[in-house]
């Protein structure tokens, strides 16, 4: 499968997006009215998070081959998405840390806690906004285009909405209700299936003089098949066996299932040169 050797961005963007959605919905429980019971829960499943924004972001050092040239890669700030992408997450992961490490040693003041929950899931937002930029590229005509923004952000919503919910319902006290969760994640299914049914229509009508974009993913239907089956059965999980541990392997069906989405996108990377789309 040719999107196989982009497996470090592979494992770095749907770990990113997933993380970033479960973080939105921490700092809503979070900013709860009485979460003090909550709050030392919440704080250690924190840890999760951000070990596997860790785990993403060296993903993405191995694909840049050395960790001198992501530093390298923020040179361009303001000019390079890729720097762009890079500076935000970098940021994003820095007041996301802080913030967990002030909270697990109680040294957080309560008039900055909402304040900095919110600030720092704005920037998650620009984070995710920032890593969508980077694909919208005009000689690559099976990325520049609004399904890349609707992939990315789905993933978020799908992935996020999952890790999340996995890990904020083991909370013993739950001074909050999580109810609305699934059904977030089932919207975000939604759009997804309408999503890959559009694009993979759409292929047919993007190639260059040498290819067909439907030839760089022959086995679409059936990865896209087996991706929106993993993705059905984390939705039974979560609407109807609200146990953590069935939750837990929802959460990863759903983080793997992506995965496989995100393996078909860079699969479709076609440079154009005499490229045509439409």
């Amino acid at each position: 499968m040719n999107g196989l050797h982009e497996l470090p961005l592979i494992i770095f963007t749907v770990l990113a997006q997933s993380v970033v959605g479960a973080w939105l919905l921490f700092s809503w429980a979070l900013c709860r009215p009485n979460a003090t019971q909550s709050k030392q829960y919440l704080h250690k499943a924190m840890f999760v998070l951000l070990v596997l924004l860790g785990i993403g972001f060296f993903c993405s050092i191995l694909h840049l081959g050395s960790p001198f040239r992501a530093f390298n890669s923020l040179n361009r700030i303001g000019s390079s998405m890729l720097s762009n992408e890079i500076a935000s997450g970098a940021v994003f992961f820095s007041f996301a840390g802080l913030y967990w490490l002030l909270g697990i040693l109680g040294k957080m003041p309560e008039g900055l806690e909402k304040i900095w929950l919110i600030l720092t899931a704005l920037l998650g937002l620009v984070f995710m906004y920032m890593m969508n930029n980077v694909y919208h590229i005009s000689t690559v005509p099976t990325w520049n285009s609004a399904l890349t923004s609707w992939q990315f952000y789905l993933t978020v919503i799908i992935g996020g909405s999952a890790l999340g919910y996995a890990l904020l319902n083991a909370n013993p006290h739950k001074e909050y209700r999580l109810c609305y969760v699934p059904y977030l994640y089932l919207t975000g299914l939604l759009f997804a299936v309408i999503v890959a049914i559009y694009q993979a229509f759409g292929l047919g009508h993007i190639h260059s003089s040498v290819q067909q974009a439907v030839e760089l993913a022959p086995d679409f239907a059936n990865l896209q098949a087996l991706r929106f089956s993993l993705l059905a059965l984390a939705a039974i999980a979560l609407c109807k066996l609200p146990k953590t541990w069935a939750l837990g392997v929802a959460a990863l069906a759903v983080i793997f299932a992506e995965m496989i989405g995100r393996l078909l996108f860079y699969a479709l990377h076609m440079t154009v040169g005499t490229a045509v789309a439409g």
